[in-house]
């Protein structure tokens, strides 16, 4: 694990989305405050189950994430990176994306913070779009 990445937030989400393919409920990902961030809006929207961060003296940090409880299917059908370290995405508060309708969920970096589509645009705050989940 002591592999980096050029895009930690892309690796992350990629090893959710792998984790969902093969039907397991955890996955370890190594630590970041802007990760965490990120977890915390998908918990807090009922897309993952909790998360927990474990200290290990040879590695570092990691977070140990429950995607979903055991024999039940996981809340996200799709997860992608917008904002790529090669080409990043902005917008105006008023060109936010609702993702399938409003059934969905962008992440967007705003000046105030990580936060949700829907919050950044009733603050009336645009910013850098990260992520989408339905």
């Amino acid at each position: 694990m002591s592999k980096t990445s050029t895009d930690p937030i892309s690796d992350m989400l990629t090893r959710i989305r792998n984790a969902i393919l093969v039907n397991k409920n955890e996955v370890v990902i190594p630590h970041s405050k802007i990760k965490v961030s990120i977890l915390d809006l998908l918990i807090e929207n009922h897309f993952l189950k909790s998360m927990s961060t474990i200290d290990m003296p040879s590695i570092g940090k990691l977070i140990k994430l429950v995607i979903n409880d055991e024999n039940t299917n996981a809340a996200i059908s799709e997860i992608s990176r917008i904002s790529k370290p090669g080409r990043r995405m902005y917008v105006p508060a008023k060109e936010i994306p609702r993702v399938k309708k409003g059934r969905g969920l962008v992440i967007i970096s705003t000046s105030q913070g990580l936060m949700t589509g829907d919050k950044a645009r009733s603050k009336n705050l645009g910013g850098e779009l990260i992520c989408k989940i339905y």
